[in-house]
């Protein structure tokens, strides 16, 4: 008999209270467990005793009951799930609490750490059988009765959801991805939670915006309230504010990495709000301002520098890594695995989101540094031979002046735990292990290399835009020297209201402390003088006097040589233009010695060459017809030739003028220029000359048929009327006049011929000379003709 499903299932048992038998479904709150389970709470900061002690303890208790509860049979636990709230408000304790990868690295007890590991352990297990609805052929739940009980019950939601994919995503990717997918699968009302959570989400960028002093440029963006001023900035607010600002973005960033990276189908819904623009925009906006204030702050403890430097840096990589996710997913993939039809679709999809974020220009160069835009246009120019190469071409000239003015360096991923100098000169305290900080993306780096995988480097002022800072710096501050106003701009960026507000509140680094106010600005020499940058045809030349310092005189000569030396540069050229239609007489020119009283004149007189080849090339021109036979070959010729051919017709011609020969249209009629290429001159001529022989064909034609009897004048009449036809054919004209005149008179007419001559009638005046009295009578009355 085939088992039942955990839904349709019934139970027969005793009634506690009467005793009596009664049937109850295997999902029912009685057969629940009387079980109380504790809440979690994170692992203590400092080694205190009490609070190791207290931790162990409720760890343990947590531990032991999710070891039970995943120890009860089938039914039993579901019951369990369903109708204990402690054991939903533990797990949802230990989703909030329980320590990130990126959180700050604890020296925590060992016993803790073993607790800790166990515990996650048993949560993770516990959720993967929560979103298993089928463990047996035995035990199992309908598939869509198990999607209505965890939704309905909030066994799982989108928080829940995102939390553990930031927790169990690294090692469990897997088992997690293939957890989410058949939640998401059973209940795809899931999708619709997930759309209407992506508005919290954005409303986080939103926020970190606001708290920052900055304003988001998106569509959703509030206009500012007139009275309300913003006096934050991440430069000059409290150090715990900037601290929790940047710990939120990074669980942020970071949550929603994990998410999409474990559970891709999510980057429809995720691209259906514009996400990939959002993000870029914040990112533009964000991340510049906290990398600044995070660098330019003065720290008591530089580990608190050490620390907001590689969340912020882990932020800003997790939001990349994010938007390529996006990329992939949405546009590339189905490209991959699509036919030719359909994909036009999705590379519109890539160039609009691309085309949407060029001008987010740092996270255009970021994003470059790490997944190379060139490299995805190639793959859609391999997929797509329709490709609009004018969009192409302008996205990637895009990301290119995005790199304007700063090197192009790949991402440096340090793996070294041992921590470099903070921005003060003091080191800077972390122990951590290698997994961590491989983890973390590169953990602690200099300012100067800006610790990250796409830090902005420094961009280089020069020339009119570098007087133009320093002459602002100076008019406010007119005592300080130039030079000194350089020093300051190079330290801080060159960034000139930064240093009149350094300057003024004394808050200059100490090296520019030490340096003289009023010293001048070094003007640096040209490394490249006129002189030596020059290029000409006749640089480093024998008589270059820039680049040598003796040239020999003796090869300079004023005027003109009586006996002129020809030089072997000379003597090539000559011989080629005798000789080079003929390679071995090249050869013997050139092995001729040269003698030093030999002139031009000379060489071009000496024929004896010329004389050697003409008796070779006349040999080649002789045809013998006939070949003399000496006395005694001539039998010898006779007995060799016994040919039987019978070369009677060999003298004709046959084939020779045939019609289907090359040169059929020579041999049929002479060529003649067409019209449109004959001069204007020689095209009228063409047509007289052709007018005379027609005159002199007829007059010819006459005397030779010339009768001293009268001929029938109908006869007369069909020749002049086909030698009119055929004058007017060549003339190209082939009006069709036999309708009009029809058959002989008296012998009645057609109605074709009727009307065709109604017609002449009616449209005669429009030619020739029969609308004269139409003409007279405008005239008339222009008063032109008196009347």
């Amino acid at each position: 008999m085939p088992a039942l499903p955990l839904d349709e299932l019934q139970l027969t048992e005793r009634d506690p209270k009467t005793g009596k038998l009664r049937t109850l479904p295997a999902l029912h709150p009685e057969i629940k467990a009387d079980r109380s389970f504790v809440l979690y709470r994170p692992p203590p900061v400092v080694r205190d005793p009490a609070s190791v002690e207290e931790f162990l303890e409720r760890a343990k208790f947590i531990a032991d009951d999710l070891n039970w509860l995943l120890a009860l049979p089938h039914d039993k636990f579901w019951c369990q799930v369903i109708f204990d709230e402690t054991l939903q408000k533990c797990l949802d304790s230990y989703l909030c609490y329980a320590p990130r990868k990126f959180d700050e690295l604890l020296d925590c007890h060992p016993e803790v750490d073993d607790v800790q590991k166990c515990l996650h352990r048993s949560v993770f297990l516990t959720f993967l059988r929560m979103s298993t609805h089928k463990e047996s052929k035995d035990h199992f739940i309908t598939p869509s009765v198990f999607g209505e009980i965890i939704y309905n019950n909030f066994l799982f939601d989108i928080p829940k959801i995102l939390d553990l994919c930031v927790l169990f995503g690294k090692g469990n990717g897997l088992l997690l991805q293939k957890m989410i997918e058949n939640i998401f699968t059973q209940q795809p009302s899931y999708f619709s939670d997930l759309d209407e959570t992506l508005p919290t989400v954005l409303q986080v960028f939103n926020n970190i915006l606001h708290k920052c002093g900055l304003q988001c440029g998106g569509a959703s963006a509030e206009p500012q309230k007139l009275e309300e001023k913003v006096n934050v900035t991440p430069g000059n607010m409290p150090l715990q504010e900037l601290k929790d600002i940047v710990l939120y973005l990074c669980d942020t960033c970071t949550t929603l990495w994990a998410f999409l990276d474990v559970f891709p189908m999510a980057c429809q819904t995720f691209q259906k709000h514009e996400f990939c623009y959002r993000l870029a925009s914040f990112y533009e906006l964000a991340i510049p301002e906290l990398e600044s204030a995070i660098k330019k702050r003065h720290y008591e403890d530089n580990s608190v520098f050490a620390d907001l430097w590689r969340r912020i840096s882990h932020s800003r990589k997790k939001m990349i890594e994010a938007f390529h996710i996006l990329i992939n997913q949405v546009c590339l993939q189905p490209i991959l695995e699509s036919s030719c039809e359909n994909i036009q679709p999705f590379i519109e999809e890539f160039l609009q989101i691309f085309t949407s974020v060029l001008q987010e220009r740092r996270f255009l160069r970021d994003y470059d540094e790490l997944f190379p835009v060139e490299d995805d246009v190639s793959l859609l120019q391999q997929a797509s031979s329709t490709l609009d190469e004018t969009r192409t071409a302008y996205i990637l000239q895009a990301v290119e002046s995005a790199w304007e003015g700063v090197d192009r360096k790949k991402a440096q991923v340090i793996k070294d735990p041992t921590p470099p100098a903070a921005s003060n000169g003091a080191s800077v305290i972390g122990e951590s292990t290698v997994e961590d900080v491989e983890e973390l993306g590169a953990a602690y780096v200099s300012e100067d290399e800006c610790a990250g995988a796409a830090a902005a480097p420094v961009v280089k002022v020069s020339g009119v835009e570098l007087d133009s800072l320093i002459s602002q710096v100076k008019d406010l501050l007119p005592d300080l020297g130039e030079g000194f106003i350089l020093a300051c701009l190079e330290e801080y960026s060159y960034n000139a209201e930064q240093v009149i507000n350094n300057i003024l509140e004394d808050k200059l680094v100490p090296y520019l402390d030490k340096l003289d106010r009023t010293m001048q600005r070094q003007l640096k020499p040209d490394p490249t003088p006129l002189v030596t940058s020059r290029y000409n045809v006749f640089q480093n030349d024998e008589f270059d006097v820039f680049s040598r310092d003796s040239v020999d005189v003796s090869r300079i000569q004023k005027g003109k040589r009586s006996s002129a030396v020809i030089r072997p540069a000379q003597q090539e050229t000559i011989i080629k233009y005798l000789v080079q239609s003929h390679a071995e007489c090249q050869q013997k020119m050139l092995s001729q010695p040269r003698r030093e009283k030999d002139t031009t004149r000379s060489l071009l007189n000496d024929k004896r060459l010329i004389a050697e080849q003409r008796e070779r090339y006349r040999q080649y021109s002789m045809i013998v017809e006939e070949i003399p036979v000496q006395q005694g070959e001539a039998q010898l010729y006779k007995e060799d030739y016994e040919d039987e051919y019978d070369d009677t017709y060999d003298g004709n011609q046959v084939g020779a003028n045939d019609a289907d020969s090359d040169d059929e249209l020579i041999s049929r009629r002479p060529f003649t220029i067409p019209q449109v290429l004959r001069p204007k001159g020689q095209e009228e001529g063409q047509e007289e000359e052709e007018e005379d022989e027609e005159e002199e064909e007829e007059e010819a034609e006459k005397e030779r048929t010339k009768d001293h009897f009268v001929q029938d004048p109908a006869v007369l009449r069909e020749r002049a009327e086909a030698r009119r036809l055929a004058y007017l054919t060549r003339k190209g004209h082939k009006h069709d006049s036999s309708a009009v005149v029809g058959n002989v008179k008296g012998h009645g007419q057609n109605r074709e011929t009727v009307q065709e001559r109604r017609k002449k009638e009616a449209n005669k005046s429009t030619r020739a000379n029969h609308n004269r009295r139409v003409m007279a009578d405008r005239k008339r009355n222009k008063g032109m003709i008196p009347s």
